[in-house]
């Protein structure tokens, strides 16, 4: 089985505690060299701040590449660019651009009067500045607010067609749903990276209730499965197996690289990562 380059999403701390929870995540996960690390930002734009200063420390601290999210949520254009500006003198030349959830006490993406109307504005303003290495997202099951899968595939090829280097899929639960996805992208002309987004399942309930959020379908074999290893206290064992044989079928059909939403949690992560073959590689001694 051939070894696949990782990448790790984390989210910024709003707490003390939840930043010593980060930077061990980040201690424990950057010795697995992998391409980068991105911070998310917060539903609706909420930690915009909190994700500018979380990027900036762990690319300080740990050496490593940083992918700072961007959303069109709640702000100019001017403000949004920016943001993007201060990521850049930061050191931070890569960016997750994305429309973004809609904001707080709202069901519905509306756009700041001033601000970018989508993703693809966004990219293509980023783009025109030559200092990113721009990323985005994508559904290999259909997005909650798409018509049909055929539409997030159109959208995906939009993104691209704007500047965007390279796509970061929504999780899934089977590698079929990845693999179909990946050959209709390929027959609509994308021929950019899509990456497979990976969730190493910490807490069955939270997971479930988050991928009915986003529209991703939660086979009923799943659900049985951890309905039983809950009741026989096997969670995290049936994660771990679960986790490690989806990466391992997406691999053996040739996938080169996997993103992985780790929740600031890096134990599963790093479980899974080494299950395949992913090992340690560098040292971090300077993250605090």
């Amino acid at each position: 089985m051939t070894t696949p380059a990782v990448s790790f999403e984390v989210f910024p701390p709003r707490t003390v505690g939840a930043a010593f929870k980060l930077w061990d995540a980040a201690q424990a996960l950057a010795p697995l060299a992998p391409r980068f690390f991105s911070v998310t930002y917060g539903a609706g734009g909420t930690t915009r701040d909190l994700t500018h200063d979380s990027a900036h420390v762990l690319h300080r601290t740990s050496g490593l590449p940083v992918a700072g999210h961007l959303t069109c949520v709640g702000a100019s254009r001017a403000e949004t660019m920016e943001v993007a500006d201060k990521f850049a003198e930061a050191g931070i030349k890569d960016i997750v651009a994305l429309r973004g959830d809609p904001q707080a006490g709202t069901d519905k993406f509306v756009p700041h009067p001033e601000g970018f109307a989508d993703s693809c504005e966004l990219i293509e303003a980023l783009a025109k500045t030559g200092k990113f290495t721009i990323r985005v997202g994508a559904y290999p099951d259909p997005h909650p607010e798409a018509a049909d899968q055929q539409a997030n595939i159109d959208w995906l090829k939009r993104k691209f067609d704007a500047g965007a280097d390279e796509a970061l899929t929504q999780f899934f639960f089977e590698a079929d749903t990845f693999l179909r996805f990946r050959d209709a992208c390929v027959k609509a002309g994308i021929n950019k990276p899509i990456t497979p987004g990976i969730l190493p399942v910490v807490n069955w309930t939270s997971a479930r209730k988050f991928a009915v959020k986003c529209g991703t379908p939660v086979p009923e074999w799943v659900d049985q499965a951890y309905e039983a290893a809950i009741r026989d206290d096997r969670h995290d064992l049936l994660a771990q197996a679960m986790c490690t044989e989806l990466c391992s079928e997406l691999i053996d059909e040739g996938v080169d690289a996997l993103h992985f939403y780790t929740l600031n949690r890096a134990e599963l992560t790093r479980d899974v990562c080494r299950a395949i073959g992913v090992t340690p590689q560098v040292d971090l001694s300077d993250v605090a």
